[in-house]
């Protein structure tokens, strides 16, 4: 697929993955400040928080003390489809029915997103529930998000493979993201949770999603080391995907993997180069270096 300037592309910037996992417990105050410093780079998107059990992911019990604490004024409210609006939309991630509803009370969020793996063992993992029942649980927060005028991104961990020996294949993912989008669900997120994937891999799954269902959103949640980042973005957009998430620095991972963590797609690596290609304009350069400074004192 020809790669367009004229083309549309979403970067979502990825600050609760790198701060989930964090070693160190990160005050309230300086997840405020980093944020607002992040507000203030022009991202399409912030996935800024998760509304999940403390108990399982300690460094995310803050999350509505931070949302309190962020500059309403730099956030887009949900709803709002203004092509010139520059201000960014946040997003939360949920792992059940009730995480879902704490996070549908706030005005400023718009997107919930949950994690469904193709995996049964990882989706027992992280969110204590068979992949059957994920699907319910999918069902009834797609029916809370048309409520509460929210959008419902469901990321498909594991999407690429898994190390567990579960049964995977194309076709598996291809099945259930059939099974989503029957529910209702727009936005799809292809992630790589462990960084296991090819690049032959990223582009045959994403070009197929992405050429049966041209009416949604197909996105990749990528991880990878700094040395095959490049490699695997590349794959990405030439199968016609314009959704990217990814974090300062390429911090984080999942922790409910229980593996050692492969880091995010580092978002200071993307950031020149889609631009390069004309695909990405807009962002405030000078917050960037002021969310660089304040990443380098967080993540020591």
């Amino acid at each position: 697929m020809k790669i367009s300037s004229s083309d549309k592309l979403t970067l979502v910037e990825c600050p609760r993955d790198a701060m989930q996992g964090w070693h160190d417990i990160i005050p309230t105050e300086k997840k405020i400040e980093y944020l607002n410093s992040l507000l203030r780079v022009g991202f399409d998107t912030l996935d800024f928080g998760s509304f999940v059990s403390a108990k399982a992911i300690p460094q995310m019990a803050d999350t509505a003390a931070v949302l309190d604490g962020l500059d309403n004024g730099l956030i887009a409210a949900p709803g709002n489809h203004d092509p010139n609006d520059r201000r960014t939309r946040l997003l939360a991630i949920v792992a059940n029915f009730r995480g879902a509803e704490e996070a549908a009370a706030f005005d400023q969020i718009s997107y919930l997103g949950f994690p469904f793996s193709v995996s049964e063992t990882f989706q027992l993992r992280n969110a204590n529930k068979t992949i059957e029942g994920s699907l319910a649980t999918v069902e009834e927060i797609q029916d809370l998000c048309i409520k509460k005028d929210k959008q419902l991104v469901v990321y498909i961990s594991m999407g690429f493979g898994n190390p567990y020996g579960d049964p995977w294949s194309e076709e598996v993912v291809f099945q259930w993201v059939d099974t989503l989008t029957r529910l209702g669900i727009r936005i799809i997120s292809l992630a790589d949770t462990v960084g296991l994937a090819t690049p032959g891999q990223v582009f045959s799954v994403t070009d197929y999603l992405v050429r049966q269902l041209p009416d949604h959103i197909i996105g990749v949640h990528l991880h990878s080391t700094p040395t095959h980042w490049k490699a695997k973005v590349d794959a990405a957009l030439q199968a016609g995907c314009r959704r990217f998430d990814g974090a300062l620095k390429g911090i984080g991972g999942c922790p409910m993997a229980g593996d050692r963590l492969v880091g995010n797609m580092d978002t200071t690596l993307m950031i020149p180069y889609f631009t390069h290609k004309g695909l990405l304009r807009g962002l405030d350069d000078a917050a960037l270096a002021a969310s660089l400074r304040l990443a380098t004192e967080i993540f020591v």
